[in-house]
């Protein structure tokens, strides 16, 4: 076989098998005796008998826009790791892009890992878990004036009656009032604290 196949110039020139089949059969063409394409002679004869209006043009590259978010994305992944950062305005390489994509991959990996591990556990479930936990708190030092009254004032009294010689007695219920004013002014000053989950 001395010239092209039918597919073999259908790739060189950029065209289906069956835009070349339909060239072949309107003879615009160059073939060798033996059926091949004669490719160099074929180029010219399609240039000459082809409208320039009816050619299609080989598509732009589309190259799409990366946003200055991504781009700082990328930067601020490599420097974390100590690698180095694009220049500001200078664009990401590739390269750099690459670099930054893989870094992040591992650590995503790193993450699930962790959470499989029982390491880490989701944020809404932490907050969750500490609230219950404080309310808990709460109510138990909202409680614990009625229990530690009635103990206090017993050993107040004897305490205050062996100092002084005198049978004095301490009221539960005022013992009860006056901490339980102590511990609900305590507990505002808690609720005032705010946790900074960043």
């Amino acid at each position: 076989m001395q010239g092209m196949s039918e597919r073999q110039y259908a790739a060189h020139v950029g065209l289906s098998r069956g835009a070349i089949q339909k060239a072949k059969a309107a003879e615009r063409l160059v073939l060798y005796p033996d059926g091949s394409i004669n490719a160099a002679a074929s180029d010219a004869r399609r240039a000459e008998t082809t409208d320039p209006s009816k050619t299609r043009k080989p598509p732009a590259p589309k190259l799409k826009p990366v946003s200055e978010a991504a781009v700082a994305a990328v930067g601020d992944t490599l420097r974390e790791q100590g690698l180095a950062v694009p220049a500001v305005g200078g664009g990401t390489t590739f390269l750099q892009a690459k670099t930054a994509n893989e870094v992040l991959k591992a650590q995503e990996r790193r993450i699930r890992l962790q959470k499989l591990k029982g390491e880490l556990i989701e944020r809404a479930r932490a907050l969750a878990l500490v609230f219950r936990l404080a309310r808990e708190e709460r109510d138990a030092w909202v409680n614990w004036p009625a229990r530690a009254a009635a103990l206090m004032a017993a050993e107040l009294s004897a305490s205050c009656s062996e100092a002084t010689g005198q049978q004095i007695a301490v009221e539960p219920a005022a013992m009860q009032k006056v901490l339980e004013k102590h511990v609900r002014a305590h507990l505002d000053e808690l609720a005032e604290v705010r946790p900074d989950f960043r």
